[in-house]
């Protein structure tokens, strides 16, 4: 069996013509026959022709024996020339195995980086520029999860041939792995618009669905551009370029093609340090939970908070959550932080009026987990705060990724009491009959909708229609956003019940939190007497 791609094994000695025993051996019989033959043979015509001479019975022995020892090594020689051939027949499908991905036909990777280097010669004698494009398949994991392997490589192969159809012949294409292309040709150094025509032909191509045994794929690709020059010239920096790249366009919203530029790689440094701290962080409860008040927009009350994520980084402060939530779901470490955070939450608001809800949000990569109910769960039996009091908000992006997934999650939430709301309302890709899967408690439209409520006339379309559907389905909404008496009047006319933004205070620590709640005597004492409802004076001056 092949221990590597190539066929070369370390302890290989090279190829030989003929062993050395039996070469020598065979070349000591043919100089032993020459020598012998020519008496013995002398002697035997002499003997045929007079008939009086006598032939050596030694000589005539040796004789046998060389042809005997002659006619071996010829058979040995045969073999071993049949054993040479088949051996440089094996190494040469050996190459090509190694040469090709198995899974779809194109180079493989280390194929890629030999013809790539060559090509990126070629190109600097011919004063031409080499780009090279990898290729990355958005949402394929997705497919994986919802439809198999199977389904995935048969799906893996179609993006090839798409690929392979819409670049020019001559490109070099490979597959770096899992769902990661490469392609890399020449162009004319001062007019990159064929690359990036080819880089948007790529990405409209591979976002239009795939029918892959039937089934209806969604797929899109995010494409990185590296180009050679005179400080990147190798092919592996062109490969790190190209994939920093990638990663900048991922950020960016996927779907899209992006040149390198040196920016990009100090971005990546900066985010490579942000995880490497909130790795740090996370266990050491640097990030903490903020409360921002949800009021009710009929009465003025206080009805609850929303739990929010701040960094309070020993060195930098308050580091706010768009400088680390991307990071910390892109490296899988979003789990560890809600977990963390909510567990904080709950110990602090365990002791706060029985009439106060907190409404936790939960990442779309969460809900991938099975588990998800029960870890929620055990948080509040550890910290004694009831499940009657907590809302778990869930985005559209989280229907898209995994609906049944998220039905049987909600399913197990709503069944301890727990309340279930649908965040960002309008800004993804829920259907009524997404509403209709999941029994959702709350709806809650998106704070992009609601600040430019009365300056937009479609934001305040959107927002007409999201509550005429709440109504229609005997949903409460809640308006995120709001930042002014207009707006909050304007979202109250249309039947929206509860309203939070900077209108009603900013987002506190559970310190001011607590004191706020404590000036209003809305901390519980233990005690054998019913919890009392939050009271008109609860309303946060603006």
């Amino acid at each position: 069996m092949l221990r590597n791609l190539s066929g070369a094994q370390p302890n290989d000695a090279p190829l030989q013509t003929q062993p050395p025993l039996a070469s020598t051996v065979t070349l000591g019989a043919i100089l032993l026959f020459v020598g012998t033959a020519s008496s013995v043979l002398a002697t035997v015509v002499q003997r045929a022709l007079l008939g009086n001479a006598a032939v050596d019975r030694t000589l005539e022995i040796a004789l046998i024996l060389n042809i005997a020892v002659i006619l071996f090594g010829w058979r040995r020689h045969q073999d071993f020339r049949r054993d040479v051939m088949l051996r440089l027949a094996a190494d040469d499908r050996a190459r090509a195995l190694a040469a090709a991905d198995p899974l779809t036909g194109l180079l493989s990777r280390r194929a890629l980086t030999e013809q790539g280097a060559a090509l990126i010669a070629q190109g600097e004698r011919r004063n031409k520029a080499t780009a090279l494009l990898v290729i990355d398949i958005d949402h394929f994991r997705t497919v994986n999860d919802l439809h198999g392997h199977a389904i995935g490589d048969a799906a893996l192969r179609q993006v090839a041939d798409e690929i392979a159809a819409i670049l020019p012949s001559g490109t070099l294409i490979g597959r770096l792995g899992g769902d990661s292309f490469a392609a890399a040709l020449l162009f004319d150094a001062p007019y990159a618009d064929p690359i990036e025509r080819l880089a948007d032909q790529l990405c409209q191509r591979l976002a239009q669905p795939l029918v892959v045994d039937g089934r209806p794929i969604q797929l899109g690709a995010s494409i990185g551009i590296a180009r050679s020059a005179a400080t990147i010239g190798a092919i592996d920096t062109l490969l790190r370029s190209a994939d920093i790249a990638v990663a900048a366009a991922k950020s960016a919203g996927r779907n899209r093609f992006m040149w390198f530029d040196e920016s990009m790689e100090r971005e990546l440094s900066a985010r490579n340090e942000t995880e490497a701290n909130l790795r740090i962080a996370i266990p050491q409860q640097q990030i903490v939970p903020y409360f921002e008040q949800q009021i009710d927009l009929t009465t003025g009350r206080l009805r609850g908070f929303e739990v929010l994520a701040r960094w309070e980084h020993p060195m930098r402060g308050l580091v706010p959550p768009d400088q680390f939530i991307t990071v910390a779901e892109e490296s899988g470490l979003i789990a560890d932080l809600s977990m963390a955070v909510m567990h904080q939450a709950f110990q602090a608001a365990r002791d706060w009026n029985a009439a106060l809800t907190l409404t936790v949000n939960i990442a779309p990569s969460q809900l991938r987990d099975p588990w998800l109910a029960q870890k929620i769960l055990k948080l509040l039996a550890e910290s004694g705060f009831p499940a009657q009091r907590l809302e778990i908000d869930i985005t559209e992006a989280a229907l898209f990724t995994n609906l049944s997934l998220a039905q049987g999650v909600t399913a197990s939430l709503k069944n301890q009491g727990i309340r279930v709301a649908l965040d960002d309302f309008g800004t993804g890709y829920s259907s009524i009959a997404h509403l209709r899967a999941i029994p959702f408690d709350r709806i809650k439209i998106d704070r992009s909708f609601i600040t430019t409520l009365n300056t937009n006339s479609e934001s305040a379309a959107v927002v007409t229609a999201i509550t005429r559907l709440a109504e229609s389905l005997n949903l409460p909404v809640t308006a995120e956003g709001i930042e002014d008496e207009a707006i909050e009047a304007r979202v109250r006319a249309l039947g929206c019940d509860r309203g939070q933004g900077y209108r009603y205070g900013r987002p506190m620590h559970a310190r001011n939190a607590r004191g706020l709640l404590a000036e209003r005597r809305l901390i519980d004492v233990p005690t054998a007497a019913e919890p009392t409802a939050p009271t008109e004076d609860l309303r946060k001056a603006g």
